[in-house]
């Protein structure tokens, strides 16, 4: 079977993005995005539109970067899976997520970002760094 440069180029591109996320390069990730795009970690509701997502990112400017470490990852066409495991930090603590990316593709960008995992190791910093927000916000 001959390789299909479309998707070696989706592939690669997911493996910019996990690298981007790493160094928390929004930019690179939000001009990676289509204008319509959805992003949906599984366990939350999911965030329509390149400026939500943007707008969403961005709220967690103050939280230090993290280690993506992908074990496995596959692309067919204008679909790239792949399995990892995040190590991130929230409100100091360290959180360890084994994830499931499935990245839909169009014209070389993503208009679908679905991440499966479960939500329970990541409750109680997560609710701490909500909570945080929500009274800064109110303070301003």
């Amino acid at each position: 079977m001959a390789p299909d440069g479309r998707a070696d180029a989706n592939d690669e591109l997911v493996r910019d993005i996990m690298a981007a996320s790493e160094r928390r390069d929004t930019d690179f990730i939000l001009d990676c995005l289509t204008e319509n795009a959805v992003y949906h970690s599984v366990p939350l509701t999911p965030i329509v539109g390149k400026a939500a997502i943007a707008a969403w990112v961005r709220g967690f400017a103050d939280v230090p970067p993290g280690r993506l470490e992908v074990r496995h990852q596959v692309a067919s066409g204008d679909v790239v899976i792949n399995e990892r495991t995040d190590f991130i930090a929230l409100n100091g603590r360290p959180v360890t997520l084994p994830i499931c990316g499935v990245f839909e593709m169009q014209e070389g960008r993503i208009r679908a970002w679905r991440e499966h995992f479960d939500l329970t190791p990541a409750k109680p910093p997560m609710s701490r760094h909500s909570s945080n927000r929500s009274a800064r916000h109110q303070a301003a």
